[in-house]
């Protein structure tokens, strides 16, 4: 009677008053806690997961069984089992039945051999490794590591050695930094090198106006440099073109004065051949003379040694002429071959100095992204740690791969691969931009956005 007494003042107690309404709240906060609790308690084990059965008493039977690829495990005595996507208990019950009134027999430290029949109350099996979770980003020693039950990804980053937006090792960001800052000057030092020769070749090639210094002003370089390199060009183009000129002025003068000399020596090839004539009708004469004993001897000597005189002057002559006019030939010629000779010549080293720019670009894209990676490190050296991170959970779900969003506190589970991004505040907002093949020096610009602010490179 007592208790019925407590029971109904319980009751109107619960439904009358705030204490009721409280305790209403207990319960559901003690049910939800016990719901947790099972759902924990009902962890799925998974491919990966390593299972170690004993049997008490036995120690020859404690054994660790991975669960293989196709989701079943490998035990003596007992075969194959399936054990992926099963809760521990329905596996410790299916290992237990099997396991129960099976026969060891068992040899003692004496030699005796002892019989031992299992029951199924003495066979446990635990998780003995839990397949193993992983951790990348914005860590100091991202990978796999062993899962702990309850773990959380705070204890895992403690693990992984923290935060660390320096993972791309560097062995000083300012030295680094000043280093990458002299490479990137000359760098552009070189492109406007290569730039203004482009130029210059183009305008030897009579496809471009004259250098023009006032685009690579622009450049992040000292005026008096870029000065230098443009009056440089200029200077190299006039003397190229002046001694273009005087070659090509030298082979037109060898040829008119080829001109004059074969005029002379064909006129003197004229009057060679006259005087051999003569001489010949001279020894002709002197000749029949001789023959009817008009003359003496010394005379048709002196007539013959006169056409051998003139026939050697002759062919002097003929030579000489044949000389000049090969000489002749050779000048026009080179002075045909001269504008080919050049112009091949230009488009050469057009070419390579085409192939040039495109390699320049690409470094100084390379060291321009490097340069502003040191800058945001270095601020975020100076600035702290401060910096929300952003955590990712990539788990293996029922449909797939999932992406959960979470937190330092958020517990894990194995497999779980968790991502870790550090929000830099003063990181530049857009990536540097390619330098195309048409960008010049004024194009491209002479500042970068570099850790939040405008950081000139090479100004002096």
């Amino acid at each position: 009677m007592p208790n019925s007494r407590l029971r109904n003042s319980f009751h109107v107690d619960v439904s009358g008053s705030d204490l009721g309404r409280c305790l209403k709240w207990a319960l559901v906060a003690v049910g939800l806690a016990i719901s947790v609790t099972q759902a924990k308690a009902e962890y799925l084990v998974n491919i990966g997961d390593v299972l170690e059965v004993a049997v008490a008493g036995v120690p020859e039977l404690r054994h660790r069984a991975p669960v293989q690829m196709d989701g079943t495990i490998s035990l003596p005595l007992v075969g194959t089992l399936p054990a992926a996507g099963l809760p521990l208990p329905q596996i410790r019950a299916k290992i237990g039945a099997a396991l129960a009134r099976k026969v060891f027999r068992q040899r003692t430290s004496d030699g005796r051999e002892t019989v031992v029949v299992i029951d199924a109350d003495e066979v446990t099996t635990i998780i003995a490794e839990y397949k193993p979770i992983y951790v990348n980003g914005d860590v100091s020693k991202p990978g796999e590591y062993p899962y702990r039950p309850s773990i959380t990804v705070r204890q895992l980053l403690a693990v992984a050695g923290g935060y660390d937006i320096m993972r791309v090792k560097m062995n000083n960001p300012y030295l680094e930094a000043a280093d990458l800052r002299s490479e990137y000057g000359s760098l552009w030092t070189e492109l406007a090198k290569e730039q203004a020769r482009m130029w210059r070749i183009k305008t030897e090639l009579g496809e471009g106006a004259q250098i023009n210094p006032a685009p690579t002003m622009d450049a992040p370089l000292a005026r008096s440099a870029i000065s230098e390199i443009v009056n440089s060009e200029a200077e190299y183009l006039k003397t190229k073109q002046s001694d273009y000129q005087q070659e090509k002025t030298f082979l037109q003068r060898g040829i008119r004065q080829g001109d004059d000399e074969i005029r002379v020596l064909s006129d003197q090839q004229k009057k060679d051949e006259e005087g051999l004539q003569g001489d010949l009708e001279d020894l002709q004469k002197t000749t029949e003379l001789f023959s009817k004993g008009s003359l003496i001897s010394p005379r048709v000597t002196d007539a013959r040694r006169a056409v051998l005189l003139s026939s050697t002057r002759k062919l002097q002559t003929s030579a000489q002429l044949l000389q000049v006019k090969k000489q002749q030939d050779e000048f026009v010629r080179k002075l045909a071959k001269l504008d080919d000779q050049r112009r091949l010549d230009l488009l050469r080293e057009l070419q390579d100095t085409s192939v040039k720019l495109n390699e320049i670009r690409e470094k100084l894209q390379s060291v321009g992204e490097k340069l502003q990676y040191t800058a945001m490190v270095r601020s975020q050296l100076v600035q702290g740690t401060g910096n929300t991170p952003e955590i990712a959970i990539i788990r293996k779900g029922n449909k797939g791969q999932d992406r959960i969003i979470a937190n330092e506190d958020t517990e894990l589970q194995p497999g779980d691969a968790v991502e870790v991004s550090l929000q830099y505040q003063d990181g530049p907002a857009v990536p540097p931009r390619r330098l195309g093949s048409s960008d010049t020096p004024a194009e491209t610009g002479r500042t970068g956005s570099v850790a939040g602010g405008s950081v000139r490179v090479g100004q002096r």
